[in-house]
């Protein structure tokens, strides 16, 4: 793995954890000692699951993401939010609202973030 591969997985392990931080604190509750870790182990297993998963879940969806004009997208971030939260299991989110409330937080965490990540001529990070 070369280094922009690298960097470029840490830095979605980092907006990822810090986004998940942010949702998790307003919607949700952390349990377990070390909130921290917790975090951070969040953020790694959402990186993972959105690099491995969410392209694969995305395709088989397509014709629901079309007939509901890409709403059902949201629905798929939820998704992987509640799939995050029962692999952490320090990482609690109930109901539908907060997960909806969350998936919102984790998209305006990551975008902002992203947008300030410098890019390359070849348009990589």
């Amino acid at each position: 793995m070369s280094w922009p591969q690298v960097r470029w997985l840490l830095w979605r392990w980092l907006t990822n954890a810090l986004a998940l931080g942010l949702a998790v604190a307003v919607f949700g509750e952390i349990n377990g000692d070390n909130p921290y870790w917790t975090i951070a182990l969040g953020g790694a297993v959402f990186a993972l699951i959105n690099l491995a998963l969410k392209p694969i879940l995305t395709i088989l969806s397509l014709p629901l993401i079309v007939i509901t004009l890409g709403l059902f997208l949201f629905l798929l971030n939820m998704f992987m939010l509640w799939i995050v939260t029962e692999l952490v299991s320090d990482l609690v989110i109930d109901g539908f609202w907060s997960y909806a409330g969350a998936a919102v937080a984790v998209w305006l965490v990551n975008m902002l973030l992203n947008a300030t990540q410098v890019r390359t001529v070849e348009g990589r990070y």
